[in-house]
């Protein structure tokens, strides 16, 4: 097995990011979008991330994007500048290998690096392993929102957590 590493955004990334992505939003309630956005939403998200110079992370397998990071701006309006909301998905083969842990670890450091102060998770309250990874980083549990969200037949909850950094 080859070792992974991290690095920066870069356009080729999109195709890859993509599929990761449509793999989430066809098979899981990990995020709550019912239609898989094409490469263009994809790529227009992180130019809007880009620009604004917040973190954005891929990691690497074997040349190959197996998984991302990012965090922004937790709601647009100015008072929230200060305050981020992660986001972290992983191809479905490369769970289990520690990449989570490490993207979550690197988008840590460049989110303080950038300026913010709180990071927010925000997380299907049935998705046990992304909660215990944030917990373990310290971050605690803020809020639950039940049904608020309805894909594959059923109401699900979501769960806040947070982090200052």
């Amino acid at each position: 097995m080859s070792d992974y590493q991290l690095r920066q955004f870069q356009w080729a990334d999109v195709p890859a990011i993509s599929a990761i992505y449509s793999h989430y939003v066809t098979h899981t309630a990990i995020t709550f979008d019912t239609e898989v956005p094409g490469e263009e939403a994809i790529a227009e998200k992180y130019a809007g991330l880009k620009k604004l110079g917040h973190p954005l992370i891929i990691a690497e397998l074997d040349g190959q994007p197996v998984g991302y990071a990012y965090a922004s701006f937790y709601r647009p309006r100015a008072a929230y500048r200060f305050t981020c909301e992660d986001s972290i998905y992983l191809h479905p083969d490369a769970k289990g290998r520690g990449i989570g842990k490490a993207l979550l670890t690197e988008l840590l450091l460049q989110s303080r690096a950038f300026g913010f102060k709180q990071m927010i998770a925000v997380i299907t309250a049935d998705t046990a392993n992304s909660i215990a990874i944030h917990e373990k980083f310290g971050f605690r549990h803020v809020g639950r929102y039940e049904a608020v969200g309805y894909k594959f037949d059923r109401w699900h909850d979501i769960v806040h957590l947070q982090l200052g950094l």
